[in-house]
């Protein structure tokens, strides 16, 4: 292996590389201090607790067709790092940042779970990849301002889901310098077809704090092949559900029936009944039969046929104290 000097020199004395590092990061400040990426930032912690994109002046004018401000935001931004990085080449840029073949991402900021990241696609890198064979959809909206390149791509649309498939239809579009595409993600996938030369991208993402599920479907007949709880937080929720049921917690089946009766992500409130049900059946059944009397209730329909399906195998329940559905 060859080490060249510069990189040699960093193993004895590692001075050079934090001075590097302390210039990029000033380059960075300098970049956030400038009154409209301040303004920006403020306006998207206003968008992350809430608020729409069109009261927020200056975040909106970044995903407005044929308004110069995206190309002036991002390129203020790239002028000063690559000025930084023809200075202190061996730098690392201190922002959250991720890359492979055919993508690189770097996050401009974060509010929550709201971001705002410049994406570069690589075609070169793209036409290596398999072609898709599933489509994801997440509980979140996204807005996506091309500010160079072009690219054929799909828009694959859920037009209605069942419990273990979806209609899917795809819609054929062109990506081009300028355009805007704004998008649920919950119906509505985007898929990147093969091109040449770089595309990129200005993303905007508010991921929902509510809760919801993620789920992928089959292109080739729409059948689901991966479900997952949508939010960080009711994926841990879940797990520890999961966990307690795996260490025979009986004294928590109180708290999961009050999880699987509460507000929230179906999958979370599924997940703690069936554990409940494990722990302790006589309380998870009565938690089941509670669900099943509420027909506006998402998980209505599951409990009734989970009901009806123990009541067959095990006519025993039918001697727990239950309320009438």
């Amino acid at each position: 292996m060859k080490i060249r000097p510069e990189l040699r020199a960093l193993r004895s004395d590692d001075a050079p590389q934090r001075h590097a590092q302390r210039h990029l990061k000033a380059k960075i400040e300098a970049w956030r201090a400038a009154a409209p990426v301040e303004l920006v930032e403020a306006e998207l912690s206003q968008l992350a607790a809430g608020a729409l994109l069109e009261d927020l002046p200056l975040l909106d004018a970044l995903f407005t067709p044929g308004d110069p401000s995206a190309r002036q935001f991002v390129g203020t931004l790239l002028a000063s790092l690559c000025a930084g990085l023809s200075q202190e080449p061996l730098g690392l840029i201190p922002l959250r940042h991720f890359t492979d073949d055919a993508l690189s991402s770097l996050m401009l900021a974060r509010s929550g779970f709201t971001t705002l990241s410049l994406q570069a696609f690589d075609g070169v890198g793209m036409a290596r990849r398999p072609q898709p064979v599933s489509a994801s959809y997440s509980p979140c909206h996204s807005w996506e301002h091309v500010l160079a390149g072009n690219a054929k791509a799909g828009l694959i649309h859920c037009r209605q889901s069942h419990p273990d498939r979806a209609d899917l239809e795809v819609e054929p579009i062109t990506l081009c310098p300028g355009m805007i595409l704004t998008r649920s993600n919950s119906d509505t996938a985007l898929s990147i077809g093969r091109f040449d030369g770089c595309m990129v991208t200005l993303r905007l993402q508010c991921r929902s704090t509510s809760g919801g599920v993620s789920r992928e479907y089959r292109l080739e007949d729409g059948m689901l092949v991966h479900q997952a709880a949508g939010t960080p937080r009711e994926s841990r929720l879940e797990l520890t559900a999961a966990l307690l049921g795996r260490m025979g917690r009986t004294d928590v089946a109180p708290i999961l029936s009050a999880m699987a009766q509460e507000d929230g992500g179906a999958g979370l409130r599924w997940q703690s009944m069936r554990e409940c049900l494990s722990l302790d059946s006589a309380e998870g059944f009565r938690t089941l039969c509670a669900i099943a009397q509420r027909p506006a209730d998402p998980l209505y329909a599951p409990a009734m046929a989970l009901r009806l399906q123990l009541l067959d195998a095990h006519p025993q329940l039918a001697e727990v104290e239950l309320c009438p559905v």
